[in-house]
């Protein structure tokens, strides 16, 4: 019997940026907009506050954009507010590179395993979904799920009792399968 684990996030992760004003590297999402037109051209912004200071930063979502090639339910998003749009663009590779921003996902997701039936079995097949793209190591995944150390996770796949098509010692973001033999 296959098991469904889903990674979900809990809040929006950190942005790792530095700070002009007190050099510190941390600041989060406030899940608000800057829009900004000059005549016929818009610049759009997410605002992110630093975790020492406060200082407010600007990621830039749309720069120099004719209007008329702005979706109007993008427009209308950016004018809400809208926090999933904040989601949306903070995973967006594109802004990503745009601002020279990494996010930091410690403490902002957890782990779902559906119940813990599954570890009385011989042979567990499970399913690792992301809901978002938050990458971490399988490792760790399993580790938790399964209430093993690391090194415990380590040792297993060394003996072959742990196995998967993709490589657990690598950092992901996207689903996967693993069978661990207990």
């Amino acid at each position: 019997m296959l098991n469904n684990w889903v990674v979900i996030p809990t809040c929006l992760p950190l942005v790792l940026r530095r700070c002009h004003t007190c050099a510190s590297k941390r600041f989060r999402a406030s899940g608000k907009f800057r829009v900004n037109a000059n005549h016929k051209l818009l610049d759009a912004w997410l605002l992110v506050l630093c975790t020492t200071c406060g200082d407010t930063a600007k990621l830039t979502v749309l720069e120099r954009m004719n209007v008329r090639s702005v979706q109007p339910g993008l427009l209308d998003r950016l004018h809400a507010n809208d926090p999933a749009l904040a989601v949306e663009l903070l995973q967006d590779p594109v802004v990503q590179r745009r601002n020279r921003i990494v996010l930091d996902w410690e403490n902002a997701w957890r782990l779902d395993i559906g119940g813990s039936d599954h570890l009385d079995r011989e042979v567990i097949d499970v399913s690792v979904r992301f809901a978002a793209r938050i990458p971490v190591r399988p490792v760790r995944l399993i580790a938790k799920g399964c209430g093993l150390s690391r090194a415990e996770v380590e040792r297993l796949i060394t003996e072959g009792k742990l196995v998967s098509a993709v490589r657990l010692s690598d950092k992901l973001s996207g689903d996967f399968t693993f069978t661990l033999k207990c």
